[in-house]
C-alpha cells in the first residue's frame, strides 16, 4: 500500500519557491514523489531550482495575472495535471504605522497576498481541479488573528487570506480541499534581524525552545496536500513552536515584538517572500511570515 504522505504521479505548483519556506516546500513535495512547477521573480534561480527538483519553472511576479495563467499553462502542458497549489509568495509592503501607509503600497499588499492566491486557484480550478479535484495550501502567518507593531498592512492582508482559505474551502468542496499553514518565527535570511541578535533569547520564550526551520513548515504543507489529510478542509494549521500559548509559561516581554518595534528599514518597505528585492533597495522583508504579529 502506498504511504499516505506519498504524492507519486501528482503535480504541484509552488509560488515563491526558490528559497526559504517555498524552496523547502518544493523539495518536500518532490521528495514525496510529486512533479513540481516552481515560480519566483529571478529567472536564473527559477531555472536552477526547477533543474534541482527535476521539475519545471517560469519566472514572473504573482501580482501579474498573465504570469499566473502562464504558470498553470506550463504545469498542465508539462505534467498533464495539477493536483496541488501552494500559495507561498507574499509581501509585507508597507512596513510601519498604518497612519503613514501609501495607498498604492497598501493595494500592492492585497494584490500579492490575497488577490494573487485567489487568481492562481481560479486558474487551476478552471484548467483542471474543478473536474479532477486537488488540494490548495495557503501559507499564512501565526500573526493573522492578532495585532503587532509596524506590520498592520501585512497582518490585515494575511487575515484576509485566512478568511479566503475558509471561503474557498466551502465553495470548492468536495472536489478541492483548501487549507492554510500559519508559521511562527522561522530561520530565514530575511528574518535574520529578528532571530540572529539573540536566538537563544527568542527561543527561550517559546514552549518548544527553538525557532522554526523551513522544513518544519514544509512538512506540514505536504501533509495537508496528501491523502493523510483527505477529511480536512478549511483548517489553519499552526506551525509556531507554541508562540500563541507562550504566555502560559513566561511573564517576559515578547522578544519578537521588541525587535519589530526597533527595526528601521531603509525605506520602510518590504519585499516579496522567497524572491530577491531590486538591487537598489535593501531587504526589509521579515521572512516568510511576520511572527507574532
Amino acid at each position: 500500500m502506498t504511504p499516505p504522505y506519498r504524492l507519486q504521479g501528482r503535480a504541484a505548483i509552488v509560488t515563491g519557491a526558490t528559497r526559504g519556506i517555498g524552496h523547502a516546500v518544493a523539495r518536500e513535495l518532490a521528495a514525496a514523489g510529486a512533479l513540481v512547477c516552481v515560480t519566483a521573480r529571478d529567472a536564473e534561480v527559477v531555472r536552477r531550482t526547477a533543474a534541482e527538483l527535476g521539475g519545471v519553472g517560469v519566472a514572473g511576479s504573482v501580482a501579474d495575472p498573465d504570469h499566473l495563467r502562464a504558470v498553470v499553462d506550463l504545469a498542465l502542458r508539462e505534467f498533464g495535471r495539477i493536483d496541488v497549489v501552494v500559495n507561498n509568495a507574499a509581501t509585507n509592503l508597507p512596513y510601519g504605522s498604518l497612519m503613514d501607509v501609501d495607498p498604492l503600497a497598501w493595494r500592492e499588499a492585497f494584490t500579492v497576498n490575497v488577490e494573487a492566491p485567489l487568481r492562481l486557484v481560479q486558474c487551476a480550478w478552471h484548467a483542471w481541479m474543478g473536474e479532477h479535484g486537488g488540494a490548495v495550501v495557503n501559507v499564512c502567518t501565526e500573526g493573522a488573528t492578532h495585532v503587532g507593531p509596524r506590520i498592520g498592512a501585512y497582518g490585515t492582508s494575511k487575515a484576509a487570506l485566512l478568511h479566503l482559505t475558509g471561503q474557498l474551502a466551502g465553495e470548492l468542496g468536495p472536489r478541492v480541499r483548501v487549507n492554510s499553514v500559519s508559521p511562527g518565527l522561522v530561520r530565514t535570511e530575511m528574518a535574520r534581524f529578528v532571530w540572529e541578535p539573540g536566538e537563544e533569547e527568542v527561543a527561550a520564550g517559546l514552549p518548544l525552545g527553538r525557532i522554526g526551520e523551513p522544513e518544519d513548515v514544509a512538512r506540514a504543507v505536504v501533509w495537508l496536500a496528501s491523502d493523510a489529510a483527505e477529511w480536512i478542509t478549511g483548517a489553519d494549521l499552526l506551525v509556531d513552536g507554541g508562540t500563541r500559548v507562550r504566555s502560559a509559561g513566561t511573564t517576559t516581554a515578547y522578544t519578537v515584538h521588541e525587535r519589530l518595534r526597533a527595526h528601521e528599514p531603509t525605506q520602510g518597505r518590504g519585499e516579496l517572500r522567497d524572491q530577491p528585492p531590486p538591487a537598489d533597495r535593501r531587504r526589509t522583508d521579515l521572512g516568510y511570515h511576520l511572527p507574532g504579529a
